[in-house]
């Protein structure tokens, strides 16, 4: 077999690497260790998987992947790729430390979450888990359990969150391709602040251990990447259903209408340069843009009750789930955010849910008019530049002060209210190179449309993906 050597393997796509090794023109072991060898040069500075099997065990999954592709047996697309899975999903015979139980302390889990054995069925060879911070709290991954990860660019400032230890690892060539979730950004800030592609998905296409097709949950898994086809490829995977329609190439003469919905008419604060580096970006995608404002339903649904709908539902999703699986030793141990969301579940009434509701659908319905216009909502990925370390969340954003620990990502809570789809790409870099990423929205189960306007985009170079120059551990 070719490929001796171990070339340097983890700057590849995950489709190309799946191809070579399905032509036997590389070994599932050489790409296994190359991306080992990868993770063990500069996790040491990043911080971004944790959970790490041992490497001769995983060495030796990926040989028996070889021996089976010699006898004629393939898998699927994932056969022998390396792949790690967020620590908020459960991975047979690895702990599921969710940010708050340290590795030695947690037993490991005995099955895989559904989305997760598809990965496994796919092909793939599990290397350990992805970090997240407490409980997937906050678009910044630190937690007590271990080192914060680290931004691709400087390694003093935040890699946003809860998907940060994902969405770096793929930045950097650790793993090809990889899952992450997100209920309020957190497949699209950390993407956006590592040059990478993420996508939130429909609620519901993507199932895990309590989802219902019928009754989805705010928080939702997809998939990270570094091309349009590997994300694609990932998310058909992890819904498994037949439900996704595969990528299709779009003729490179159409453009897209784009909505550009900026700072919501003056609503949101953003830092310097970022509202500038987005409308460049769209501009690289389509000469069809036009500024627009969301359309006001009944109650004024606007900007002015966004905020107070969505930390409703977020205190009734969150904080219930926290009050139903942990005792009071357990909380008395979780950091601030956590007992927040607690202590906000705790005092809502009926009528505050009822209302929160009923101005969550006339969100949507603002929304879906504009799509009825509208190919793409965009949006910047967050409203601030990446922050450093050991702050655990932005005090202030332009000025404005921000009283929660998640205010200054507001600007994602549109996409999850209205339950659309959104795709976070590079947008582009600050004077200081560091990177911010583009939001863009599109109707509900519309994945396979949005994605093909995003392939479309790609081969024109609106947007680029580079694996960034990052210091060895030592």
């Amino acid at each position: 077999m070719k490929g001796a050597g171990r070339p340097s393997l983890f700057d590849k796509s995950a489709l190309a690497l799946s191809d070579a090794i399905r032509r036997c023109e590389v070994s599932c072991v050489d790409v296994v260790a190359a991306h080992l060898d990868r993770i063990d040069a500069i996790d040491g500075t990043l911080h971004a998987l944790i959970s790490r099997r041992p490497r001769e065990e995983i060495l030796t999954e990926a040989a028996e992947r070889d021996v089976e592709l010699e006898q004629g047996t393939w898998r699927g697309w994932m056969h022998g790729l390396p792949h790690a899975v967020k620590d908020l999903s459960d991975v047979r015979g690895l702990p599921t430390t969710a940010g708050f139980r340290a590795v030695l302390k947690t037993a490991a889990a005995v099955d895989d979450e559904p989305f997760v054995a598809r990965i496994r069925d796919a092909g793939a060879v599990f290397v350990g888990k992805s970090n997240t911070p407490e409980f997937g709290l906050g678009s910044h991954t630190y937690n007590a359990i271990g080192p914060t990860t680290r931004n691709v660019v400087d390694p003093t400032l935040s890699a946003g969150g809860s998907s940060g230890g994902a969405a770096v690892a793929v930045a950097t060539g650790m793993v090809p391709v990889a899952d992450g979730s997100d209920f309020m950004g957190s497949l699209r800030n950390p993407p956006g602040w590592n040059g990478v592609l993420g996508l939130r998905p429909t609620p519901g296409l993507v199932l895990g251990q309590v989802d219902s097709a019928a009754t989805p949950s705010l928080s939702v898994d997809g998939p990270i990447a570094r091309s349009v086809e590997d994300l694609a490829a990932l998310l058909a995977t992890m819904v498994g259903s037949g439900r996704f329609v595969s990528l299709e190439r779009r003729d490179q003469a159409e453009r897209p209408r784009v909505a550009l919905l900026s700072n919501l008419g003056g609503y949101l604060p953003f830092e310097d340069g970022i509202l500038d580096v987005c409308q460049d970006a769209v501009a690289r995608w389509s000469p069809n843009v036009e500024s627009v404002s969301l359309p006001e339903k009944g109650t004024p649904a606007g900007e002015e009750q966004l905020w107070s709908t969505w930390v409703t539902l977020r205190h009734h999703e969150v904080g219930g789930w926290l009050a139903a699986t942990f005792d009071e030793p357990d909380i008395e141990l979780m950091k601030p955010e956590a007992q927040w969301e607690l202590e906000g579940f705790r005092s809502l009434s009926d009528r505050q849910l009822d209302h929160a509701r009923s101005v969550r659908r006339e969100v949507q319905s603002s929304v879906l008019d504009l799509l009825d216009a509208f190919d793409l909502l965009a949006l910047p990925t967050a409203q601030c530049w990446p922050f450093p370390t050991d702050e655990h969340w932005p005090s202030s954003v332009a000025g404005v002060a921000m009283d929660t620990y998640h205010r200054w990502m507001e600007v994602t809570t549109l996409a999850t209210l209205a339950g659309c789809p959104a795709l976070a790409v590079p947008a582009g870099v600050n004077e200081s190179g560091l990177h911010m990423g583009l939001q863009l929205i599109g109707r509900p189960d519309g994945e396979a449309d949005l994605l093909s306007w995003a392939e479309q985009a790609e081969r024109r170079a609106a947007f680029t993906v580079a694996l960034p120059t990052v210091a060895t551990s030592h």
